[in-house]
Order: structure tokens, then C-alpha cells, then sequence
């Protein structure tokens, strides 16, 4: 017991969890039946709660090039590229994230958390300096102890406050690697990267973006943030995963640099990780296709966002900043925001709860992920669902009295 004496408090908590059936970090789906339907607890429930943006998970091209891949290559690697080498697609990916970015590098690592602890340790060592946004992803956080850089936080999206840092390191030696993301994963909000890019452009340094949660979401052709924001060519890297979009797992960096090469051979997590399998290779390239010659996917996963986001906003709940695929509903404190989930789940709507550290500001969330697949009629039902647990834990007022709207949280910060 005393070696995990020092999670006593935790494990008191999670077993309170597990006694009254509300734990939402222990959920079985007994069968996944679509992109956005699961058998859980033996009963159909909409899933609102899966990243599954695109709705690719059971696209038949996306399938039929997974199947194809395994079993002509087999179902695994079986080490990583450094010691057992690169399959033929592994490359070809590669090649194809570089030409759907414009860019003439790309590396694929075997998961998108393995992107960031990747490459922001291997650009930034216990010389440099690392700026990242006070709300970053844990990932990055992780990435910046691997690599024993000196790690300045800036005001979340605040242009001025990364002024500031820079300009306070300005005389001080290092590289200075700027970290943001396009869209933040627990309130949906998208960076004010137009502003940062001028911010990187007059003081130096390289600025990183992590697109996870907006490539296939912005952008005239999906590539995310950046390309939205008109500043890709100030974004040096740009790191992201193929578990939103792409319907699969892994991860990626691509960039322009000189000597990108290199990273492979100094990367820890790149190098001693086993490489991604051939059919989850050959899946993610056809998403790519697919997210590249199917803009209406795109389309109909931000109108299903507003549609959620409005609806949500409409009845009371506070939301976050701004729509997005990513929808979050502030909940008063973790316990109401457990029994919350337990009633929607029981209802046959599957949600995620986010909690701190995790969340910014403290925040206890109901977050909610929006897919492509979604109909019309799934996102109303959605809204109905949360109106009725809402009004039942006094969340919201009643049909007849008139609903508060929710607080600028991006002003609040």
C-alpha cells in the first residue's frame, strides 16, 4: 500500500465512482454500431462524446484500404523504424501529409501524443526556451519536461502577454519555440493566430501549432488554424493527430525547415516507439483523400457544431467561447457534473466530463464532440436531453421562464 499511499485521496474518489455507477472514465461500448451510435450498458446510445469529427471510423474506402494493407502486410510492425525499419507506406504518408500541407517534410509518430513529447523535445533542449499558452495540452506540457527546456506560459490567447515573454528573453540565450494550438480541446476556442504570427515575426523565434483538434475542421481546404488564419507560412511546425479527423490513431509534424531529418535520430519517442501498423497506415492516408476531396463533410460538421453550440447557448447553459466541434457546458463543481453525465448516459446519450487540472480556470465541463455523421434529428435530441437534465438539477430555468445567456468565458480569462 505505501507505494500508492500518495493516491489515497484519488482512489477514495474513484471508488466512490465506481459504488454509485457514475464513472465516467470507466465506460465499456459492448458494440460500436456507427459513427455515432454504441451498445452501452446493453441499451442504443448517441455518442456525443467520441472526436469522431469527420465520421470516418466507417467510411468503406477508409476500410477497404485498412483490410487491404493487413493482409498483404500484416497486423504489425512488430518494433519501431529506427530498429526494424520503414514499411513502404509509412512513407507514402509521410510524402502525402507534406503535399496536403505544402510543405516539403512530414514525419508520422504512433500516436498524436507521441507528436508533441517528439518534436517539442527535440526542438527545444535544457537551453532553449519554450513559450507555450498557460492552456496547453498535457502533451505539450510532457513534451517540454522530456526535452528539460526552460518553460515561460503566456495569458491564454493573449498576443500581448507573448509579447511580453519575448520580450523580457529577448538578450537571453537559447532557441525561443512558441507553442499554440488552432482549437483548444476542452471549451472548442480557436487561437487569435493572425496575432501571434505577428508577435513571432517581430520578435523571432519558431512558432509551433498543434492542429489536432482543427485540421478537417478550418481552412478553405481542412489543414486547420493556420491556413483559416492566412499565416501558414509564419508557422514553422505544425503537429497533429489522426484520431480526430482522420478517424484512426497516430500522429504527425510537418515542416519546412532544413535538416528535419535529423529529429528522427534525436526523437526519442520517434525512435524507440513501435511504428504505426500497415492498415492503420493505409486508413489514415485514404481519410486524408477522403477529408481532401470531400469538403461537405467539413461543411456539415460546422453546421452541426453551431446547431449544438446554439441550441445549448439557447436554453441557459454557459458554453464556451466560441462554436466549434468541440462543445463544452460549464457545470457548478465535479460532483454535478458526474451526476449529470450518469443522467444523460441513463437517458442513452454518451458525453465525456472534463475536470481539472485538465480544464482551465477549474472548470468542471460536459464536454460534447460533434461529428459529420450526426443528423439533424440525433443533434435535437441531444439539445432535448440536456434541457431535461438541465431543468432537473436546476441548471437552466424551466420552459416558461425567459434563459439567461451564457458569459463571454474568453473575456473572463
Amino acid at each position: 500500500m505505501t507505494l500508492f499511499a500518495k493516491y489515497a485521496s484519488l482512489s477514495g474518489q474513484y471508488r466512490q465512482l465506481e459504488e454509485s455507477g457514475a464513472n465516467p472514465f470507466n465506460v465499456t461500448f459492448e458494440s460500436v454500431l456507427s459513427p455515432t451510435e454504441a451498445i452501452i450498458a446493453g441499451r442504443t446510445t448517441l455518442l456525443l462524446g467520441t472526436n469522431n469529427y469527420l465520421g470516418l471510423t466507417y467510411d468503406p474506402a477508409v476500410i477497404a484500404k485498412s483490410v487491404e494493407a493487413t493482409q498483404s502486410a500484416g497486423t504489425g510492425t512488430t518494433g519501431s523504424r529506427i530498429a526494424n525499419g520503414s514499411y513502404e507506406g509509412h512513407g507514402g504518408l509521410e510524402q502525402a501529409l507534406a503535399a496536403f500541407y505544402g510543405r516539403r517534410h512530414g514525419m508520422v509518430f504512433s500516436t498524436g501524443y507521441q507528436a508533441n513529447l517528439g518534436i517539442l523535445s527535440a526542438l527545444a533542449g535544457k537551453d532553449d526556451h519554450l513559450i507555450l499558452d498557460a492552456d496547453s495540452h498535457a502533451s505539450i506540457y510532457d513534451g517540454a519536461r522530456l526535452g528539460h527546456a526552460q518553460v515561460t506560459r503566456f495569458r491564454h490567447n493573449s498576443p500581448d502577454d507573448l509579447a511580453r515573454r519575448l520580450h523580457r528573453l529577448k538578450d537571453v540565450p537559447g532557441e525561443k519555440v512558441i507553442v499554440v494550438e488552432g482549437i483548444y480541446s476542452m471549451l472548442g476556442d480557436t487561437a487569435p493566430l493572425r496575432e501571434f504570427a505577428a508577435v513571432k515575426r517581430e520578435y523571432g523565434g519558431y512558432l509551433v501549432v498543434d492542429e489536432a483538434h482543427s485540421l478537417g475542421v478550418l481552412g478553405a481546404t481542412g489543414r486547420g488554424l493556420a491556413e483559416a488564419a492566412g499565416v501558414e507560412a509564419d508557422v514553422d511546425f505544425i503537429v497533429g493527430t489522426f484520431s480526430k479527423s482522420l478517424g484512426g490513431v497516430g500522429g504527425f509534424c510537418v515542416a519546412d525547415i532544413e535538416g528535419f531529418d535529423i529529429l528522427r535520430v534525436v526523437s526519442r519517442p520517434y525512435m524507440f516507439t513501435a511504428s504505426l501498423p500497415p492498415g492503420v497506415i493505409a486508413a489514415t492516408r485514404e481519410a486524408l483523400n477522403q477529408l481532401r476531396l470531400r469538403p461537405a463533410l467539413r461543411h456539415q460538421l460546422n453546421a452541426n457544431a453551431r446547431h449544438l453550440y446554439e441550441g445549448l447557448a439557447g436554453l441557459g447553459f454557459t458554453v464556451g467561447p466560441e462554436p466549434s466541434p468541440v462543445v463544452s457546458t460549464v457545470m457548478p463543481d465535479p460532483q454535478t457534473a458526474f451526476a449529470f453525465w450518469s443522467h444523460l448516459l441513463d437517458a442513452g446519450l454518451y458525453t465525456n466530463v472534463s475536470l481539472p487540472p485538465a480544464t482551465p480556470k477549474g472548470l468542471a465541463l460536459l464536454r460534447c464532440s460533434v461529428s459529420a455523421a450526426h443528423s439533424t434529428a440525433q443533434i435535437d435530441h441531444a439539445i432535448a436531453l440536456f434541457a431535461a437534465a438541465g431543468r432537473a438539477y436546476g441548471l437552466i430555468p424551466h420552459a416558461e421562464e425567459p434563459a439567461w445567456h451564457a458569459p463571454d468565458l474568453a473575456a473572463a480569462r
